[in-house]
């Protein structure tokens, strides 16, 4: 069997983290091998673990993931970067691609998101030899090329989803279906289908809340409950 993809994931929000080291465990032929809130401690894993592909925030607190990537490049590490930004400026992207960014995922994403994107980059590492022709140079670059979006559950939009990541992060005492259906302008079914969407997905808790008459209602916090 092929060795797995050695993956490290450069992170600065521990909840989010977390949510990206256990995708990249669910994806055959990827390990996890770390991760990191800063650059500084990306770093320090990078000198001493061997890493194929960095999962790399690019907003993290001590530097930008590009200028991460650039110093990288510099020291003589060769791995492949994956850029996981909720910032959606081109002329960013195309400054990536200098520094080997091969994929480029907005945040929110979802684990089929990420999926799509970690078997695409190992179609194109497992393209080697001499090419044919053309038509065979166009294939392993286009491995790396998603042709459609990956779909979110049907009736939800990434926007949106956005929007409520968002207003979970930043309550700190949690919010129920109702408050975050005022906080964000949907209706509270609208909101309660995308809370317990990221309840599925890891990335958020819920607990019941009591001291109200009739059946409890459920607080929802960002992160695992």
């Amino acid at each position: 069997m092929a060795e797995p993809i050695r993956v490290l994931v450069v992170e600065d929000d521990p909840v989010a983290a977390d949510a990206h080291v256990m995708y990249v465990g669910r994806v055959p032929g990827f390990v996890a091998v770390g991760k990191a809130h800063t650059g500084a401690e990306a770093r320090r894993i990078l000198d001493r673990t061997p890493v194929d592909l960095l999962l790399l925030d690019l907003h993290l607190p001590d530097v930008h993931g590009l200028q991460f990537a650039r110093s990288l490049r510099a020291a003589g590490h060769q791995a492949d970067v994956i850029a996981v930004t909720s910032a959606r400026d081109l002329a960013v992207v195309r400054e990536g691609v200098s520094l080997g960014v091969v994929q480029y995922v907005l945040k929110p994403f979802t684990f089929a998101t990420l999926r799509d994107r970690l078997t695409r980059y190992s179609e194109f590492r497992a393209a080697v030899g001499e090419a044919s022709g053309q038509d065979e140079v166009d294939r392993a670059l286009a491995a790396l090329r998603a042709p459609t979006p990956a779909a979110l559950p049907k009736g939800l939009s990434a926007p949106t989803l956005e929007r409520v990541t968002t207003a979970l992060r930043e309550s700190k005492e949690g919010l129920t279906a109702a408050a975050l259906a005022e906080t964000v302008g949907i209706s509270r079914i609208t909101a309660r289908r995308y809370l317990e969407h990221l309840v599925e997905a890891g990335r958020a808790g819920r607990s019941p809340l009591y001291g109200q008459v009739g059946r409890p209602e459920l607080v929802y916090r960002w992160g695992k409950r």
